[in-house]
């Protein structure tokens, strides 16, 4: 399968789909406390795609998967599944995986969420992997490679000598009209030479161990990646078009402290 460049339509198809997708993970950031269901937010976000927005919430059916939201909390990696019994504590953090369809188009993000008195530990897990994200994002421009991605995120953990765990089985994804689609981004050292080139979009979410790198799919669901050491995870998700000069971030949060489009002399 080949990278897909997109044209001048397709570019707007998809900041239209990255839009409604960041305005999600605005819309539930309220309601993100102790004592509240993940399936409670599930049902949130759900109604909130399909009637606010007239979208659809991509991981619905998803090679089976049964909700219209991962919700991952604590030691769980990613692709959480949303449960009624799964109760938010106070000191839990959690991340919550946003994907929606627009006119064709798919919209990736997540967020991780704080949720009452986190411990200073977390925080920082939390703080650096947004910060790992955001040092992928500055090595995107025409002329680069794929590579240069996970090496910019692993300098920066090196350099900040943070003994964290990179996830390397999960990884960023080109998207499009597809929800998977080329390139695969990898989050640590590699060698994928694939060129990074004006039109690309792919999605960059560092996943972050406090330990080990290493995880678990659960056998019972087939879904629900956990840190093989019980240690807590953390990871931050955004979908970036590749332009002319640089990147521009689709799904930019007006909360975020970031420039949507970053610009190469």
């Amino acid at each position: 399968m080949s990278v897909k460049i997109k044209n001048s339509e397709q570019i707007e198809g998809m900041r239209i789909a990255g839009k409604l997708a960041a305005d999600v993970l605005d819309m539930i950031t309220p309601f993100v406390k102790a004592g509240v269901s993940t399936e409670e937010l599930n049902q949130r976000c759900h109604d909130y795609i399909v009637n606010e927005q007239g979208a659809i919430p991509a991981p619905l059916n998803y090679h089976g998967f049964p909700k219209s939201i991962c919700t991952s909390i604590n030691e769980v990696v990613c692709h959480g599944i949303p449960s009624e019994s799964e109760i938010l504590k106070d000191g839990d953090i959690m991340n919550i995986d946003v994907t929606v369809i627009k006119d064709g188009f798919y919209g990736d993000t997540s967020k991780m969420f704080l949720v009452g008195a986190a411990n200073a530990q977390d925080k920082l897990l939390c703080r650096v992997t947004q910060e790992a994200l955001y040092q992928g994002i500055r090595a995107v421009k025409p002329g680069a490679k794929i590579k240069d991605i996970g090496a910019a995120i692993q300098k920066y953990l090196k350099k900040g000598n943070y003994r964290y765990g990179i996830v390397e089985n999960f990884c960023g994804h080109g998207i499009g009209e597809s929800f998977h689609e080329e390139p695969q981004v990898m989050h640590c050292r590699n060698f994928d030479n694939t060129p990074i080139q004006a039109g690309m979009c792919f999605t960059i979410e560092p996943m972050i161990n406090q330990g080990k790198k290493g995880n678990k799919v659960d056998e019972d669901d087939g879904w629900t990646a956990r840190t093989i050491d019980g240690k807590n995870s953390a990871q931050w998700e955004h979908t970036l078009l590749v332009t002319d000069t640089g990147v521009e971030v689709l799904t930019l949060r007006d909360e975020e402290d970031f420039p949507r489009v970053i610009t190469h002399s």
